[in-house]
């Protein structure tokens, strides 16, 4: 009789711990994200910085239940890193400004290949790898921006123009170290050879206002302060600016024009902010869904509407402000020759004096 009454006694002791078992299990799954095939993370690693950009990874997360776990640092230190942590990298996405440092993860190993048909569609072919690799998400246009008081637009031309004699002392660029310079000298590159890439490079030298220092917007303000009268920037830097919080970043745009070079020639040079998924990653179904949605209309409307970037995905158009500085042709290269040519562009840089 006792060991039926021990019997029974464990038999309610087992029968209470099942119960509480799916009480606890029924519990658990009432409060996990209803779409649990989508929940999980991405390790991004950005050279971005934008405030936009966080707003976006936000948005994500909220529709697909994936969290987007960001590391920021320059871009050719979170490709070391991710080199030097190899197999046991964390790192999902490497997302960069400029396709030369793009190209260059591609060649050293880091990225792999992601086959999407909503990246096909979303991307035209000539802004993607051709091994499917890496992916651009915007377009920023290397413009000349002029003085309004000093420089008529029907005085500007080429890009090569600005080599003449007329400019001397009056152009402003950045240093030859920064990267938007060399994918642009790479870009003559693959026109018009070394030679006449050289021959451009040694004539805008000879017509600076001053050593290379700055970033864009320092050759704005340059401009502003009568240093030079034209600099070579990027389109967004100027959106930026006649948005800033900061009155006289305002002032110094609104006194600024912007000219598309090379119209009847070769076209503008266009560059690309773009990212890929990195080789063995452990979320790369995380991650390309990332890029699509980053691809997709809604996010390229943002990214033009508030980062002033020229969207990739052809279904979205310019934000207003890049409206009133017009439509333009950009040049047809391979954005993959810029990352070729990128060697010959800094021994070129240092052939040339180029600081």
């Amino acid at each position: 009789m006792k060991k039926i009454l021990s019997l029974i006694a464990i038999l309610v002791l087992f029968l209470a711990a099942c119960s509480s078992s799916n009480e606890t299990t029924e519990t658990e799954t009432s409060t996990a994200p209803e779409a649990t095939e989508e929940s999980g993370e991405v390790n991004l690693y950005t050279s971005r910085h934008y405030d936009v950009d966080d707003e976006l990874y936000a948005q994500f997360t909220e529709e697909t239940g994936i969290q987007v776990n960001v590391i920021k640092g320059e871009a050719d230190e979170l490709l070391e890193r991710i080199k030097r942590e190899g197999e046991a990298t964390e790192a999902d996405l490497l997302y960069t400004a400029d396709v030369g440092r793009l190209f260059r993860a591609k060649e050293e190993g880091v990225l792999e290949a992601a086959q999407s048909d909503v990246l096909a569609e979303q991307i035209p072919e000539k802004y993607r790898d051709g091994d499917n690799q890496w992916f651009g998400l915007t377009k920023r246009a290397r413009v000349l921006v002029y003085n309004k008081d000093t420089v008529q637009p029907e005085d500007l031309s080429t890009y090569e123009a600005l080599t003449e004699d007329e400019w001397n002392g009056r152009i402003l660029i950045r240093s030859s170290e920064n990267v938007y310079n060399q994918s642009l000298l790479a870009s003559f590159i693959s026109i018009d050879g070394e030679e006449k890439a050289t021959e451009w490079a040694q004539g805008l030298v000879n017509n600076f206002a001053r050593d290379p220092e700055g970033g864009d917007r320092d050759q704005a303000k340059a401009i502003a302060a009568g240093i030079g009268d034209v600099a070579i920037m990027n389109t967004y830097y100027l959106g930026q600016m006649l948005n800033s919080e900061d009155p006289e970043e305002v002032k110094v745009a609104e006194n600024l024009g912007v000219f598309f070079p090379n119209q009847e020639t070769t076209g503008t040079h266009v560059n690309i902010s773009g990212a890929g998924v990195v080789k063995g990653s452990k979320n790369k179904e995380n991650a390309i869904k990332l890029l699509e949605f980053l691809s997709a209309d809604a996010a390229q409307e943002v990214f033009a509407e508030t980062n002033y970037e020229y969207p990739v995905n052809e279904g979205v158009p310019a934000s207003e402000l890049l409206k009133t500085w017009g439509e333009f042709k950009e040049q047809d290269i391979p954005l993959s020759e810029l990352g070729t040519n990128n060697a010959k562009t800094i021994m070129i840089f240092n052939q040339v004096g180029w600081k």
